[in-house]
């Protein structure tokens, strides 16, 4: 078997995906409590 050695593989792609999956959580939940609000003013 091949050795593993800690930190050796490149985890670009891995990185790429788990900042896109943040930033469209992070949109998602500003959405909502924009959504909440206006729906708080309007009364609804």
């Amino acid at each position: 078997m091949a050795e593993h050695k800690q930190g050796s593989m490149d985890i670009s792609v891995q990185e790429k995906t788990f900042e896109g999956f943040i930033k469209i959580t992070i949109r998602s939940v500003i959405a909502i409590i924009v959504v909440l609000i206006l729906l708080a003013i309007i009364g609804a």
